[in-house]
């Protein structure tokens, strides 16, 4: 069955995570990608550790169900076979730095001019103006500035910490593949084209903002030092790790009654949620204290018995295995034609008449060259030109 976005066709000259994540998620759902990359190199992923035969394994997951043409923007041959590629195309995404697709002649304008209804999608770091835009960005930068890192501070010594995954490239990517569809639908309603701009820092401040900004949220009132990053709900216990939170009143009484000390649902202390927020260092030291005395399995029965949100800490490789999430279906095997065997999530989001699905592997660097440019009506002989001359790859 043909995916949501069956009959849409996007040209992605993205690189990296932000932009290939975001037509990631346009492919599974059943949009034509072809992945447009320089002849040399490709996509700087496809360069990334853990590769084999020729495939990392980053590329391999971001880049899946799409097509790859090899194609030399710098040359004018191969700037003219991008405009005929969009001429038939519903979205163009690139993630260059600002001004880098004005000089080489693939900027919005010179988009629009051969596709007026064209969906043109600009990814960057800090925005079009303003006094960082020349600046080279990679995630940690985003995370430093947004607030994130300081976010996940230490809670005893305030040093501010990075996240161990790369959130503002990914969050960026979900941002982007949802305005790209919104556009879309804006499109049929109008018949009208429209330049999506997206900056990383932005994508991330609204993501981090409903709580992590929370005493910014209303306006006037006094700026107050904010203390380090609350402590992490993880809690140590005589065989591993686990998780439990305690929000609502009907919750906390459950913990405390789990962990055998119901004196703790009367103290002032922890009387109300307000108030064990206040407390929130006292109270999570107290339960570690008694966490530490048993089993994550014993401690983890009597929690669900009581209603408390708990859950083992799992390694990554018991990821794969749990329970949950082979009754999700969640992780795919599939057998690569030129990696071998490997695995990875399946699309998140599921459709009851319209299923995404991995319809292709991630494709070879120019793997599709001769198919797509055949599809816009280049004879061989011409192609057979285009590779010997190095406009294509």
């Amino acid at each position: 069955m043909p995916g949501a976005l069956d009959g849409y066709r996007i040209i992605d000259a993205s690189q990296m995570v932000s932009g290939p994540m975001a037509t990631m998620i346009l492919a599974d759902q059943g949009a034509d990608v072809v992945k447009v990359e320089p002849p040399a190199t490709g996509d700087l992923t496809r360069a990334l550790g853990g590769a084999r035969h020729g495939l990392a394994p980053t590329f391999a997951v971001i880049n899946r169900n799409k097509r790859s043409i090899a194609l030399d923007l710098k040359e004018p041959r191969g700037l003219e076979l991008l405009k005929r590629l969009v001429a038939g195309a519903d979205v163009f995404v690139q993630n260059f730095r600002p001004g880098t697709a004005e000089r080489m002649g693939i900027d919005e304008r010179a988009m629009r001019a051969v596709k007026r209804d064209l969906i043109y999608v600009s990814i960057s770091g800090f925005g079009e103006k303003g006094p960082y835009v020349k600046r080279r960005v990679y995630d940690p930068v985003i995370q430093a500035l947004s607030g994130l890192a300081d976010i996940q501070a230490d809670w005893e010594t305030g040093r501010p910490r990075m996240m161990r995954l790369i959130i503002p490239d990914k969050v960026t990517a979900l941002t982007a593949a949802q305005a790209i569809t919104a556009a879309l639908l804006a499109r049929a309603r109008t018949g009208k084209g429209q330049h999506v701009r997206l900056a990383m820092l932005d994508a991330v401040i609204a993501f981090l903002w409903p709580e992590g900004m929370a005493r910014y949220t209303f306006a006037g009132a006094a700026k107050q030092a904010v203390r380090p990053g609350a402590p992490d709900l993880i809690f140590e216990t005589a065989d591993g790790y686990i998780t439990a939170g305690a929000i609502s009143n009907a919750e906390w009484k459950g913990l405390a009654r789990a962990l055998g000390h119901p004196e703790w649902i009367d103290d002032p202390r922890f009387k109300t949620p307000a108030v064990r927020m206040i407390n929130l260092k006292q109270r999570l030291k107290l339960t570690a204290q008694v966490l530490r005395t048993g089993s994550s399995a014993q401690w983890l029965a009597r929690l669900e018995a009581h209603q408390v949100p708990a859950a083992p800490v799992l390694r990554r490789e018991q990821v794969l295995d749990d329970p949950q999430v082979a009754a999700n279906r969640l992780i795919v095997e599939s057998e690569h034609p030129h990696a071998g065997p490997m695995r990875e999530p399946r699309p998140a989001a599921r459709f009851d008449e319209t299923p995404a699905a991995i319809r292709r592997p991630a494709p070879l660097l120019g793997e599709h060259t001769d198919e797509v440019l055949a599809e816009i009506g280049l004879a061989p002989d011409t192609i057979a030109d285009l590779r010997s001359s190095g406009v294509i790859g």
